[in-house]
């Protein structure tokens, strides 16, 4: 399948269709930001679902810059998805959740798939996007010595130069782990507006970062700078959520204690793992962690949207 690009088929391209408006925004040069889909189709009840991804891309266009939200429709990767393809990702049963090795799996079968920050920065970046917003990364599952477990998105992150707005790894992690993975694949990971890592659900993980952003410019900045190194791997913005929608501090770390002693109590570890504990620490904090989560996504993707349009002006 070759790459369809404002309706046209390049020979010898990726198998990835760019949406038209999309290709002309990269064309043109103007900014652009990419949206993950799994979060569409497995990580919120629906109609919610849908009204926030309608939501994170109005928010985006009313900043001037296009989305790129990305996904597998009817076994077609596509960066730019749109409206149509969006309801049928948000409302259709038997939806993949895909990360990259699930790609060729999901293009084979023809099906539908939300696409992990895994998948969605390596689609994103093969059709040319340098920016991707999301809520938290995967990385290092606590136990990950005697399991292994660990996200695809780290390593994926080493290989693929984007630049990626969240607020941290998932505080079900192991955060120090994953600090440490990140520094030894050579991502690079900017504090933006904070000398701490954020937790996702709190402003503070309690781990320090290694460098600080002031503003969108100074990202922007970093980017530039790491194309003219010719650099392989992404750059992570930490971008801690807004203080008055984390979740209390105390809450958390008690809340996540529980989840982790009952997924071991249960015998839950693997893929199950994430759903269980995340499901787990909706119902012990009475949907609050839902609330911090969808108040961080707004504000990546607020910060994203600020990134992408200092990074398509030419720099100073």
């Amino acid at each position: 399948m070759a790459e369809v690009r404002a309706g046209r088929a390049v020979p010898g391209a990726p198998a990835v269709r760019v949406g038209a408006a999309v290709a002309a925004a990269l064309d043109e040069g103007r900014a652009v930001v990419a949206l993950e889909t799994a979060i569409l189709t497995h990580g919120l009840p629906r109609p919610v679902n849908l009204e926030l991804a309608r939501e994170l891309e109005a928010a985006l266009r009313d900043a001037g810059v296009t989305p790129a939200t990305v996904g597998v429709v009817a076994g077609v990767p596509t960066v730019g998805l749109d409206d149509d393809e969006l309801d049928r990702l948000g409302t259709a049963t038997g939806v993949a959740k895909a990360s990259t090795r699930d790609l060729a799996v999901a293009v084979a079968g023809g099906g539908h798939a939300g696409t992990t920050v895994a998948a969605t920065a390596a689609l994103a970046r093969r059709a040319g996007v340098r920016l991707f917003a999301t809520g938290g990364i995967g990385g290092v599952h606590r136990g990950a010595s005697t399991t292994f477990d660990e996200s695809a998105d780290l390593v994926v992150l080493a290989r693929t130069p984007i630049t990626v707005v969240c607020a941290g790894a998932k505080s079900i992690l192991d955060v120090g782990a994953t600090l440490e993975r990140l520094e030894t694949l050579g991502v690079t990971v900017l504090g933006y507006r904070t000398a701490r890592f954020p937790g996702f659900y709190v402003v503070d993980s309690g781990f320090p970062v290694g460098a600080t952003v002031e503003g969108p410019d100074g990202v922007a900045d970093v980017m530039r700078a790491a194309d003219d190194l010719a650099s392989d791997a992404a750059i992570l913005v930490a971008n801690p959520v807004p203080e008055p929608d984390q979740l209390d501090p105390a809450v958390h770390d008690a809340a996540i204690a529980e989840a982790v002693a009952a997924a071991g109590r249960d015998g839950i570890a693997g893929p199950a793992l994430t759903p269980y504990l995340l499901d787990h620490l909706l119902r012990a904090t009475g949907g609050a962690s839902m609330a911090a989560n969808l108040a961080a996504v707004r504000h990546n993707v607020a910060v994203a949207a600020d990134i992408a349009r200092s990074f398509a002006r030419p720099a100073a």
